[in-house]
């Protein structure tokens, strides 16, 4: 850093992050990411994930709602790519075009860049093929997720979400190893307080890092810190209106015992439904938590004691209400309405009627407790960010998940690519 000044300044190294640092930096501009986590060394197991998940540091319990909702966050190098599904359906298409955002050159280049391809039948576990049968003989559709993983490398753990190990599937850590080649600086460690604003114009960003204060100057900066950090961050900088409007794509798990079949063998969510998405607000997709310390966060003892080689689960993932918020100390309201609520049971049922026909032990079903993990909508467009993605700061843009206009109530990382090379394109012409 050397005290020098930045073309760009990119706070988070997520999907819009990494995306922006890459494509900036090859475009020639002198850019710095600050990722307020570390570059992990260790993917791939429950005592792993917990250093750099979100958790309490007493009771290594994941970070909630105020209403008691389970908000899974991750803070590290790469965001929550590192511990995604590798899902890459786009969302929003509709709802941002009306914004102005025509994304198609850039989602194709996106999918292009990840490989993004239907998950190889080969990768499906017996399981997701019991589960597929049995939808298809109740008239649904499960077909296979489209997926940034490589089918090659993939070891079917089945522990997408704990981080991949293999190298399997595409992270943001591809696109930010791509900007350090471009000449890209990253410093790790150091979490952003504020952000620098002088005649209505910001200038920088003040932070804390492991030497104490920082302060760095640039002349433009974007905020990549995601739907609950972004929006803390701007609330700081004297943007009052941002933390609002908070969604979090609610979702249950729905389990059920079998005498032998299982989710174990498979990358996570390989299969999708999507035939409820505008109707009802959901979709659903084969699941199971496999560590038993997640299924007893997220259920409790019953949880703990399923048993994980005879599990099978389908995941209902809907269109939450936004009517949550995120408040400057970083605490969270997030509620889950009457209409949450319906549109959770509506996929459950669902998913309880595939599980019975697949041939779970009676009386064996379970659901889990409402939970999230694709925060956003706390800098939304048209409210806090415009059709630039600018706020009302000059030189101060947003690209993450909290501009999004409304849930998706599907994986979002694929459009947030996309938005981020739309914003790199604007930035640098």
């Amino acid at each position: 850093m050397d005290g020098r000044k930045y073309d760009f300044l990119v706070v988070g190294s997520g999907a819009g992050g990494a995306t922006l640092a890459r494509e900036l930096g090859k475009r020639g501009k002198e850019v710095l990411v600050v990722e307020r986590g570390k570059r992990e060394k260790k993917l791939g197991t429950f005592k792993d994930a917990l250093g750099y998940f979100d958790v309490n540091r007493l009771t290594k319990t994941p970070v909630k709602s105020k209403e008691g909702v389970i908000l899974w966050r991750t803070l590290m190098a790469g965001g929550s790519t590192v511990v995604s599904c590798g899902n890459a359906t786009p969302c929003l298409q509709d709802e941002l075009a009306d914004f102005g955002f025509t994304l198609g050159k850039e989602l194709a280049e996106a999918k292009s860049e990840m490989k993004v391809s239907p998950i190889a039948r080969g990768l499906l576990s017996e399981g997701s093929e019991r589960i597929m049968r049995a939808a298809e003989a109740l008239g649904y559709e499960m077909e296979p997720m489209p997926k940034f993983i490589d089918p090659a490398r993939c070891k079917k753990c089945g522990n997408c979400v704990l981080g991949c190990p293999h190298g399997a599937k595409w992270t943001a850590l591809d696109y930010l190893a791509e900007a350090e080649q471009e000449g890209v600086e990253i410093l790790y460690g150091t979490s952003i307080q504020r952000v620098l604003v002088k005649n209505g114009k910001a200038r920088g960003v003040m932070g804390v890092g492991p030497r104490g204060q920082v302060e760095i100057l640039s002349d433009t900066v974007i905020l990549c810190a995601g739907g609950l950090g972004t929006p803390v961050i701007l609330q700081h900088s004297g943007i009052e209106e941002a933390g609002k409007g908070l969604f979090v794509d609610l979702f249950v798990n729905t389990y059920g015992v079998t005498e032998g079949l299982n989710l174990m063998r498979e990358p996570a969510t390989a299969l999708v439904n999507h035939e409820f998405s505008e109707s009802r607000g959901f979709i659903l997709s084969p699941y199971v938590n496999i560590p038993r310390m997640v299924r007893f966060m997220e259920i409790g003892p019953r949880g703990f004691t399923l048993p994980t080689r005879r599990l099978l689960g389908i995941m209902t993932k809907s269109k939450d209400e936004p009517v949550g918020q995120v408040y400057p100390d970083g605490t969270v309201s997030k509620p889950v309405t009457k209409g949450d609520w319906e549109r959770l049971r509506g996929g459950s049922t669902i998913a309880r009627e595939i599980l019975d026909r697949a041939g779970v032990e009676d009386g064996s079903i379970t659901v889990s407790r409402p939970q999230g993990c694709h925060p956003g909508g706390t800098a939304a467009v048209g409210r806090v960010v415009d059709e630039n993605l600018q706020t009302r700061v000059d030189n101060l843009f947003v690209c993450d998940g909290s501009v999004f206009p409304t849930s998706p109530g599907m994986p979002p990382i694929l459009t947030i690519v996309a938005l981020a090379k739309r914003l790199a394109k604007t930035l640098a012409s």
